[in-house]
Protein backbone atom coordinates (compact mmCIF):
# COMPACT_ATOMS: atom_id res chain seq x y z
CA UNK A 1 0.00 0.00 0.00
CA UNK A 2 2.57 2.43 0.77
CA UNK A 3 4.91 1.89 -2.50
CA UNK A 4 1.60 2.26 -4.19
CA UNK A 5 1.00 5.51 -2.78
CA UNK A 6 4.58 6.58 -2.86
CA UNK A 7 4.43 5.38 -6.74
CA UNK A 8 0.82 7.95 -7.32
CA UNK A 9 2.62 10.48 -5.35
CA UNK A 10 5.68 10.37 -7.68
CA UNK A 11 3.44 10.57 -11.01
CA UNK A 12 1.51 13.49 -9.97
CA UNK A 13 4.89 15.20 -8.78
CA UNK A 14 6.25 14.47 -12.73
CA UNK A 15 2.87 15.47 -14.19
CA UNK A 16 3.19 19.06 -12.18
CA UNK A 17 7.16 18.87 -12.75
CA UNK A 18 6.35 18.34 -16.74
CA UNK A 19 3.54 20.91 -16.48
CA UNK A 20 5.77 24.00 -14.89
CA UNK A 21 8.55 23.13 -17.30
CA UNK A 22 6.43 22.91 -20.41
CA UNK A 23 4.78 26.66 -19.40
CA UNK A 24 8.41 27.82 -18.48
CA UNK A 25 9.50 27.08 -21.87
CA UNK A 26 6.36 28.30 -23.92
CA UNK A 27 6.65 29.34 -26.57
CA UNK A 28 9.22 27.19 -28.27
CA UNK A 29 7.54 26.32 -31.57
CA UNK A 30 5.21 28.07 -34.04
CA UNK A 31 1.64 29.12 -32.97
CA UNK A 32 -1.28 28.83 -35.08
CA UNK A 33 -4.04 31.23 -34.77
CA UNK A 34 -7.37 30.13 -36.29
CA UNK A 35 -9.77 32.43 -37.65
CA UNK A 36 -13.02 30.69 -38.16
CA UNK A 37 -14.02 32.67 -41.68
CA UNK A 38 -12.45 33.19 -44.81
CA UNK A 39 -9.78 35.28 -45.45
CA UNK A 40 -9.87 39.16 -46.00
CA UNK A 41 -12.75 39.54 -43.60
CA UNK A 42 -13.31 41.70 -40.54
CA UNK A 43 -11.88 39.34 -38.07
CA UNK A 44 -9.21 37.82 -40.64
CA UNK A 45 -7.72 41.96 -40.94
CA UNK A 46 -7.48 41.83 -37.30
CA UNK A 47 -6.20 38.92 -36.21
CA UNK A 48 -3.19 39.41 -38.58
CA UNK A 49 -2.74 42.48 -37.15
CA UNK A 50 -2.81 40.70 -33.76
CA UNK A 51 -0.73 37.97 -34.78
CA UNK A 52 2.20 40.06 -35.97
CA UNK A 53 2.57 41.82 -33.22
CA UNK A 54 1.94 38.78 -31.00
CA UNK A 55 4.83 37.13 -32.66
CA UNK A 56 6.94 39.86 -31.51
CA UNK A 57 6.17 39.84 -27.94
CA UNK A 58 6.06 35.77 -27.75
CA UNK A 59 9.60 35.27 -29.73
CA UNK A 60 7.75 32.58 -31.86
CA UNK A 61 5.84 32.50 -35.09
CA UNK A 62 1.92 33.28 -35.01
CA UNK A 63 1.01 32.14 -38.17
CA UNK A 64 -3.12 32.34 -39.21
CA UNK A 65 -5.29 29.36 -40.22
CA UNK A 66 -8.51 30.38 -41.97
CA UNK A 67 -11.33 28.13 -41.16
CA UNK A 68 -14.02 29.04 -42.35
CA UNK A 69 -17.81 27.37 -42.78
CA UNK A 70 -20.82 26.77 -40.95
CA UNK A 71 -20.91 30.70 -39.24
CA UNK A 72 -17.72 30.27 -37.59
CA UNK A 73 -18.56 27.18 -36.11
CA UNK A 74 -16.11 25.11 -37.92
CA UNK A 75 -12.76 26.87 -37.08
CA UNK A 76 -14.04 27.22 -33.26
CA UNK A 77 -14.75 23.61 -32.79
CA UNK A 78 -10.68 22.70 -34.04
CA UNK A 79 -10.02 24.94 -31.23
CA UNK A 80 -12.31 23.55 -28.61
CA UNK A 81 -10.92 19.76 -29.47
CA UNK A 82 -7.01 20.99 -29.52
CA UNK A 83 -4.50 20.12 -27.55
CA UNK A 84 -4.53 22.53 -24.44
CA UNK A 85 -0.98 23.24 -24.87
CA UNK A 86 -1.25 26.92 -25.94
CA UNK A 87 0.38 26.09 -29.86
CA UNK A 88 -3.65 26.22 -31.16
CA UNK A 89 -5.54 29.69 -30.33
CA UNK A 90 -9.02 31.01 -31.54
CA UNK A 91 -9.63 34.43 -32.51
CA UNK A 92 -13.01 34.85 -33.29
CA UNK A 93 -15.65 37.86 -33.46
CA UNK A 94 -18.71 37.04 -31.25
CA UNK A 95 -21.15 34.90 -33.39
CA UNK A 96 -19.46 31.28 -32.43
CA UNK A 97 -19.30 32.27 -28.81
CA UNK A 98 -22.10 33.74 -27.55
CA UNK A 99 -25.30 33.63 -30.52
CA UNK A 100 -24.73 30.42 -32.46
CA UNK A 101 -25.87 28.56 -29.25
CA UNK A 102 -29.31 30.01 -29.67
CA UNK A 103 -29.35 29.46 -33.28
CA UNK A 104 -28.67 26.17 -34.02
CA UNK A 105 -30.53 23.34 -32.35
CA UNK A 106 -26.93 21.84 -31.21
CA UNK A 107 -23.50 22.74 -31.84
CA UNK A 108 -20.30 20.65 -32.07
CA UNK A 109 -18.75 22.59 -28.49
CA UNK A 110 -19.78 24.37 -26.18
CA UNK A 111 -18.60 27.98 -25.96
CA UNK A 112 -18.56 28.27 -22.25
CA UNK A 113 -17.24 25.15 -20.84
CA UNK A 114 -14.96 24.32 -24.20
CA UNK A 115 -12.78 27.39 -24.59
CA UNK A 116 -11.50 29.86 -22.04
CA UNK A 117 -11.42 33.71 -22.40
CA UNK A 118 -7.66 35.38 -22.71
CA UNK A 119 -8.54 38.92 -23.89
CA UNK A 120 -10.96 40.94 -26.04
CA UNK A 121 -8.56 42.83 -28.76
CA UNK A 122 -11.39 45.20 -30.16
CA UNK A 123 -15.16 46.25 -30.66
CA UNK A 124 -16.81 47.18 -32.95
CA UNK A 125 -20.64 49.05 -33.62
CA UNK A 126 -23.02 49.56 -36.60
CA UNK A 127 -24.72 52.75 -37.93
CA UNK A 128 -28.42 52.54 -38.63
CA UNK A 129 -28.57 54.42 -42.52
CA UNK A 130 -31.34 55.01 -45.39
CA UNK A 131 -30.21 56.00 -48.55
CA UNK A 132 -29.77 59.97 -49.20
CA UNK A 133 -32.85 59.73 -51.25
CA UNK A 134 -34.99 58.01 -49.03
CA UNK A 135 -38.36 60.28 -48.02
CA UNK A 136 -37.29 58.96 -44.04
CA UNK A 137 -35.74 61.72 -42.13
CA UNK A 138 -35.34 60.41 -38.80
CA UNK A 139 -35.73 57.38 -37.14
CA UNK A 140 -39.05 58.81 -35.48
CA UNK A 141 -40.45 58.79 -38.87
CA UNK A 142 -38.81 55.08 -39.73
CA UNK A 143 -40.45 53.72 -36.77
CA UNK A 144 -43.85 55.67 -37.53
CA UNK A 145 -43.70 54.06 -40.65
CA UNK A 146 -43.23 50.97 -39.76
CA UNK A 147 -46.45 51.26 -36.99
CA UNK A 148 -48.64 52.20 -40.06
CA UNK A 149 -47.60 49.37 -42.43
CA UNK A 150 -46.77 46.57 -40.28
CA UNK A 151 -44.27 44.31 -42.14
CA UNK A 152 -43.93 46.37 -45.38
CA UNK A 153 -40.37 48.19 -44.10
CA UNK A 154 -37.88 45.92 -45.24
CA UNK A 155 -34.03 45.94 -43.42
CA UNK A 156 -30.71 44.04 -45.00
CA UNK A 157 -27.82 42.46 -43.63
CA UNK A 158 -24.95 40.58 -44.08
CA UNK A 159 -26.46 37.17 -42.97
CA UNK A 160 -28.91 35.71 -40.54
CA UNK A 161 -27.67 35.84 -37.19
CA UNK A 162 -24.90 38.59 -37.76
CA UNK A 163 -25.09 41.96 -35.89
CA UNK A 164 -26.76 43.83 -38.18
CA UNK A 165 -29.74 41.23 -38.34
CA UNK A 166 -29.58 41.11 -34.46
CA UNK A 167 -29.58 45.18 -34.81
CA UNK A 168 -32.94 45.17 -36.75
CA UNK A 169 -34.77 42.34 -35.21
CA UNK A 170 -33.64 44.06 -31.53
CA UNK A 171 -35.19 47.53 -33.11
CA UNK A 172 -38.34 45.70 -34.12
CA UNK A 173 -38.85 44.34 -30.81
CA UNK A 174 -37.72 47.43 -28.48
CA UNK A 175 -40.33 49.51 -30.96
CA UNK A 176 -43.16 47.00 -30.92
CA UNK A 177 -42.88 46.86 -34.93
CA UNK A 178 -42.83 44.16 -37.69
CA UNK A 179 -39.95 44.67 -39.75
CA UNK A 180 -39.00 42.29 -42.28
CA UNK A 181 -35.25 40.78 -43.04
CA UNK A 182 -33.80 40.44 -46.26
CA UNK A 183 -30.31 38.10 -45.63
CA UNK A 184 -27.71 38.92 -48.70
CA UNK A 185 -24.76 37.16 -49.04
CA UNK A 186 -22.38 40.16 -47.66
CA UNK A 187 -22.66 44.16 -47.73
CA UNK A 188 -22.34 44.97 -51.28
CA UNK A 189 -25.73 43.30 -52.53
CA UNK A 190 -27.57 44.86 -49.50
CA UNK A 191 -25.79 48.68 -50.28
CA UNK A 192 -27.01 48.43 -53.57
CA UNK A 193 -30.31 47.27 -52.94
CA UNK A 194 -30.96 49.78 -50.14
CA UNK A 195 -29.40 52.57 -52.60
CA UNK A 196 -31.88 50.99 -55.23
CA UNK A 197 -34.82 51.51 -52.74
CA UNK A 198 -35.58 48.18 -52.35
CA UNK A 199 -34.45 48.32 -48.61
CA UNK A 200 -35.75 50.60 -46.21
CA UNK A 201 -33.00 50.89 -43.79
CA UNK A 202 -29.74 48.95 -42.95
CA UNK A 203 -27.64 48.43 -39.59
CA UNK A 204 -23.80 48.34 -41.31
CA UNK A 205 -20.55 48.36 -39.83
CA UNK A 206 -19.48 51.98 -39.09
CA UNK A 207 -16.09 52.00 -41.03
CA UNK A 208 -18.34 50.26 -44.24
CA UNK A 209 -20.73 53.26 -43.92
CA UNK A 210 -18.48 56.09 -43.52
CA UNK A 211 -17.12 56.26 -47.10
CA UNK A 212 -21.47 55.85 -48.27
CA UNK A 213 -21.95 58.84 -46.38
CA UNK A 214 -19.41 60.91 -46.52
CA UNK A 215 -20.05 60.81 -50.20
CA UNK A 216 -23.59 61.64 -49.82
CA UNK A 217 -25.03 57.93 -50.72
CA UNK A 218 -26.42 57.40 -47.43
CA UNK A 219 -27.38 59.06 -44.40
CA UNK A 220 -27.31 58.09 -40.94
CA UNK A 221 -29.69 58.13 -37.90
CA UNK A 222 -27.96 56.27 -34.95
CA UNK A 223 -25.24 53.85 -34.32
CA UNK A 224 -25.44 51.21 -31.80
CA UNK A 225 -22.74 51.41 -29.57
CA UNK A 226 -22.45 52.61 -26.19
CA UNK A 227 -21.12 55.72 -26.63
CA UNK A 228 -20.97 57.51 -30.29
CA UNK A 229 -18.27 56.32 -32.37
CA UNK A 230 -15.13 58.80 -33.15
CA UNK A 231 -15.84 58.12 -36.98
CA UNK A 232 -19.51 59.41 -36.78
CA UNK A 233 -19.33 61.67 -33.68
CA UNK A 234 -22.55 64.09 -35.11
CA UNK A 235 -24.36 60.49 -35.40
CA UNK A 236 -25.82 59.76 -31.29
CA UNK A 237 -26.65 56.25 -30.08
CA UNK A 238 -29.74 54.29 -30.00
CA UNK A 239 -29.84 55.15 -25.99
CA UNK A 240 -29.79 58.74 -26.98
CA UNK A 241 -32.90 58.11 -29.70
CA UNK A 242 -34.94 56.96 -26.61
CA UNK A 243 -34.32 53.41 -26.76
CA UNK A 244 -32.07 52.31 -22.98
CA UNK A 245 -30.04 49.05 -23.14
CA UNK A 246 -29.86 49.14 -26.99
CA UNK A 247 -26.19 48.16 -27.54
CA UNK A 248 -25.30 45.92 -30.21
CA UNK A 249 -21.35 45.64 -30.72
CA UNK A 250 -19.43 43.07 -32.29
CA UNK A 251 -16.27 41.61 -30.42
CA UNK A 252 -13.07 40.27 -31.34
CA UNK A 253 -10.67 38.97 -29.01
CA UNK A 254 -8.62 35.22 -28.50
CA UNK A 255 -9.54 31.95 -26.95
CA UNK A 256 -7.61 28.96 -26.12
CA UNK A 257 -8.75 25.41 -25.21
CA UNK A 258 -10.41 24.76 -21.76
CA UNK A 259 -7.74 23.64 -19.62
CA UNK A 260 -5.10 25.48 -20.67
CA UNK A 261 -2.31 26.12 -18.45
CA UNK A 262 -3.05 29.38 -16.33
CA UNK A 263 0.57 30.58 -16.88
CA UNK A 264 0.24 29.71 -20.56
CA UNK A 265 -3.01 32.04 -20.76
CA UNK A 266 -1.38 34.54 -18.89
CA UNK A 267 1.83 34.52 -21.13
CA UNK A 268 -0.53 34.79 -24.37
CA UNK A 269 -3.01 37.67 -22.31
CA UNK A 270 0.27 39.98 -22.60
CA UNK A 271 1.43 39.23 -25.38
CA UNK A 272 -2.60 39.67 -27.13
CA UNK A 273 -2.32 43.34 -24.65
CA UNK A 274 0.85 44.39 -25.64
CA UNK A 275 -0.25 44.09 -29.31
CA UNK A 276 -3.45 46.43 -28.86
CA UNK A 277 -1.02 48.57 -27.63
CA UNK A 278 1.44 49.08 -30.29
CA UNK A 279 0.73 52.63 -32.10
CA UNK A 280 1.35 50.96 -35.25
CA UNK A 281 -1.42 48.27 -34.89
CA UNK A 282 -3.63 50.37 -33.15
CA UNK A 283 -3.39 53.13 -36.40
CA UNK A 284 -4.18 50.19 -38.86
CA UNK A 285 -6.62 48.38 -36.42
CA UNK A 286 -8.75 52.21 -36.41
CA UNK A 287 -8.20 53.17 -39.62
CA UNK A 288 -8.45 49.48 -41.70
CA UNK A 289 -11.22 48.06 -39.43
CA UNK A 290 -13.04 51.27 -37.37
CA UNK A 291 -12.48 49.02 -34.47
CA UNK A 292 -12.69 50.33 -30.51
CA UNK A 293 -8.91 48.85 -29.29
CA UNK A 294 -10.29 47.31 -25.97
CA UNK A 295 -7.24 44.57 -24.70
CA UNK A 296 -8.96 43.10 -21.22
CA UNK A 297 -8.15 40.79 -18.48
CA UNK A 298 -8.87 36.93 -19.02
CA UNK A 299 -11.38 38.07 -16.12
CA UNK A 300 -13.18 40.80 -17.67
CA UNK A 301 -13.49 39.45 -21.08
CA UNK A 302 -15.03 36.28 -19.41
CA UNK A 303 -17.67 38.38 -18.07
CA UNK A 304 -18.32 40.27 -21.40
CA UNK A 305 -18.76 36.24 -22.70
CA UNK A 306 -21.35 35.50 -20.10
CA UNK A 307 -23.06 38.47 -20.49
CA UNK A 308 -23.78 38.56 -24.00
CA UNK A 309 -24.18 34.56 -23.75
CA UNK A 310 -27.25 35.25 -22.07
CA UNK A 311 -28.66 38.74 -23.63
CA UNK A 312 -28.23 37.56 -27.39
CA UNK A 313 -29.53 34.27 -26.36
CA UNK A 314 -33.00 35.66 -25.04
CA UNK A 315 -33.12 38.27 -28.13
CA UNK A 316 -32.68 35.33 -31.05
CA UNK A 317 -35.06 33.40 -29.26
CA UNK A 318 -37.32 36.38 -28.53
CA UNK A 319 -37.03 37.22 -32.16
CA UNK A 320 -37.37 33.48 -33.68
CA UNK A 321 -34.25 33.63 -35.37
CA UNK A 322 -32.88 30.13 -36.56
CA UNK A 323 -29.95 29.47 -38.66
CA UNK A 324 -30.45 27.91 -42.44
Amino acid sequence: MKTTLRLCLAAITAIALHGATHAQSYPSKPIRMIVPYAAGGAADIAARVIAKEMAQSLGAPVVVDNRGGANGNIGTDAVAKAAPDGYTVLFTASGPIVVNHAMYAKLPYDPLKDLLPVSQSTSYQYALTVAAASPIQSLEQLIQRAKTHPGTLSYGSSGIGGGAHLAGAMLARMSGTEMTHVPYKGNAPALADLLGGQLAFTFDTVVTAVPQIAGGKLRAFAVTGPKRSPLLPDVPTMEELGYPGFVVTQFQGLFVPAKTDTAIVERLHQAALAAVKSPDAVKRLQTEGGYEVVGSSPQAFTKLVQDEYVAYGRLIREAGVKAD
